[in-house]
């Protein structure tokens, strides 16, 4: 059977045969090809519009990258220098030149296939980045630093040691955590289901985001939270720490117990900028 149409047309097609387009050369040839537009940075599981988001998921390419893993049958894998591997063979590790301008230092990181690095990001060992995500120009992921599958990480973003990206393929509608351009991410710090951090934001170190996290805005006296329609977003410039919360109730409030809470202490000023002279130096 011959298939015309766009790739998306393609790639829903093929998603929809179910088992039934594993060892079709057409449909390997769908993924194949939507795996080399997202190492392009050409396709993205989610991109900035005009929405009230700010952001669109692409459905469709969650989909084929999907349709990838149902293709993809066991392989042995190996590097030159005598490592090993076993997966899937439609995700293989990518390879890096020194063209490409991706600086991959040795010490056990790994980029999966279908991921986007542009020139300039610096990957410290040990740390992944896994299939659909995007990272943008002059960003540093830091050793133990987890980039998840499609999550959209900005322009000259810092991952410092140990930040976890959380990703997501299912649902696929589903928004991915996205981290815009210029944000500080400090060390042990977890964003996860969906989560956006605005433009120029720290997280302290310690700072955990989820849907289900309310953050406290000392600032301007505000709480946010995500709704069923809209995920957690952190505003443009925020520094926000670990914070917590006294638990008024039952057994919490006798034993004087609290639960953590993220705190937006401030906006970012210039005393916040020259803390971050040093990351341009790292960079």
């Amino acid at each position: 059977m011959s298939l015309d149409g766009t790739l998306q047309d393609r790639i829903e097609h093929w998603f929809a045969q179910g088992a039934a387009a594993v060892g079709n050369k057409e449909a390997e040839a769908a993924f194949l090809e939507l795996r080399q537009g997202l190492e392009a940075g050409e396709l993205r599981s989610a991109e900035p519009d005009d929405s009230v988001l700010g952001w669109r998921v692409n459905a469709w390419i969650k989909r084929g990258i999907l349709l990838g893993f149902r293709l993809g049958s066991m392989i042995e894998m190996g590097c030159d220098d005598g490592l090993s591997f076993v997966d899937k063979w439609t995700y293989p590790a990518r390879r890096f030149a020194v063209a490409d301008g991706v600086r991959v230092v040795p010490g056990g990181s790994s980029i999966r296939s279908g991921a986007y690095v542009a020139k300039g990001v610096a990957v410290i060992p040990p740390s992944y980045i896994n299939v659909g995500a995007y990272v943008d120009e002059g960003t540093m992921v830091d050793s133990h630093a987890l980039v998840g599958s499609c999550a959209q990480i900005g322009k000259m973003v810092h991952l410092s040691a140990a930040a976890q990206i959380g990703g997501v393929l299912e649902p696929v509608n589903a928004s991915p955590v996205i981290i815009e351009d210029g944000v500080l991410v400090g060390g042990n710090t977890g964003v996860y289901e969906g989560t956006i951090v605005r433009k120029r934001a720290v997280l302290a170190a310690g700072t955990v985001l989820t849907r289900g996290t309310p953050v406290y805005d000392l600032v301007r006296g505000v709480v946010y939270k995500a709704t069923a329609e809209m995920p957690l977003i952190i505003p443009e410039g925020a520094v926000v720490v670990p914070g917590s919360r006294a638990v008024t109730k039952g057994k919490g409030q006798e034993w004087g117990l609290s639960i953590s809470a993220p705190v937006i202490v401030k906006y970012r000023d210039e005393k916040t900028e020259l803390s971050l002279v040093l990351e341009d130096i790292l960079r």
